[in-house]
């Protein structure tokens, strides 16, 4: 019976880096690192969303470009972004798209998402910290300072 069932056998390996990157300690700081990440040539025809992955003393341990899509919108996977928390080890996530259209503020479908994923991060004790919503100049909007999730 073992020749007929051949599995693929799992392993699992974590290497974090000696280095811890930056600590974000408000969200001033975090949409500063994130603008780091967008390329400005692109950030007024095409939204983004971008994830900061934290360890629990709010180091960055990673970050995640999670899609790239039209002029309205993106795909976002929460399996995926969750998934990819799950391999660091993370203890929370900021995560943050911009808006080509340099509209700041979110979308009910923006609001939506992030309290499914906030949600979604509950199952598995890793904290949504933030949404932060990116713009071209130096503006942002941050959904949890503005308590829209």
């Amino acid at each position: 019976m073992n020749s007929i069932f051949k599995v693929a056998e799992i392993q699992v390996k974590y290497k974090p880096r000696k280095k811890l990157g930056p600590k974000i300690d408000d969200s001033n700081e975090a949409a500063s690192i994130l603008r780091t990440f967008y390329n400005q040539d692109t950030i007024h025809l095409q939204e983004e969303f971008i994830v900061l992955y934290l360890n629990n003393a709010s180091n960055v341990i990673g970050v995640y470009r999670s899609s790239k899509g039209g002029i309205n919108s993106t795909i976002v996977d929460i399996r995926i972004i969750l998934s990819v928390g799950l391999k660091l080890a993370c203890s929370s996530i900021i995560l943050s798209h911009n808006h080509p259209s340099g509209n700041m503020r979110p979308s009910n479908d923006d609001i939506k998402l992030t309290k499914k994923i906030y949600e979604a991060g509950k199952l598995l004790d890793i904290i949504i910290i933030d949404h932060i919503i990116i713009s071209s100049n130096l503006n942002f909007y941050s959904l949890a300072e503005n308590n829209d999730f």
